[in-house]
């Protein structure tokens, strides 16, 4: 097979699979190496970035996906006649951070950081799929642990956790800082 043969086999399996799957996985499924699955790759996000497309390919840490356009979600939702997502409250977006910045968690070390139970929000964020179950951790009980999965990287627009903000600003630290050092120096 030629390469452009490749490539279309590349974006059917990318459409079929439907879920962010691994180049690694997508090489073995078309029997090359990942170094070619991952040159193709490029020049299939490239040829999508580039031309006027509904679609586009993302990259979602070490996994792709095909997904359509922002600005074409509108349609897509009015064609799945789909309802319109509740927005997140407050104490979802507090147990998102929380999971999002410690995971893998439990549920108690989510209760213990928001001082209330929080077992109805866990819930729900694993309904909409912002959520999923980690495994157990190695503690008394073996309870289970959360992190957050694809569907929240997609949510918040971010490709990796790495691109999460930091949880203090460097204007903050530096204020601290000054104020640390000034407190030392008055005594």
């Amino acid at each position: 097979m030629d390469l452009k043969h490749y490539k279309a086999a590349l974006e059917a399996v990318l459409f079929a699979y439907g879920e962010p799957i691994t180049a690694a996985r997508i090489a073995a499924s078309l029997e090359i190496e990942t170094a070619v699955v991952e040159r193709l790759l490029v020049q299939l996000k490239d040829e999508l970035d580039g031309e006027d497309r509904g679609i586009m390919l993302l990259q979602l840490e070490d996994r792709y996906q095909i997904s359509t356009k922002a600005e074409y979600g509108s349609y897509v939702k009015t064609a799945l006649d789909t309802r319109r997502s509740v927005p997140l409250g407050p104490a979802a977006l507090e147990v998102l951070a929380i999971i999002a910045y410690n995971q893998p968690v439990s549920r108690g070390f989510i209760e213990q950081v928001r001082g209330v139970d929080s077992s109805s929000t866990v819930q729900s964020l694993v309904q909409k799929g912002l959520i999923e179950e980690a495994g157990r951790l190695d503690l008394p009980g073996k309870p289970i642990s959360f992190r957050t999965t694809d569907v929240f990287l997609r949510t918040f627009g971010i490709s990796a956790l790495s691109q999460l903000p930091p949880l203090h600003d460097e204007e903050e630290n530096e204020k601290e800082n000054t104020t640390q050092q000034n407190t030392q120096e008055e005594v």
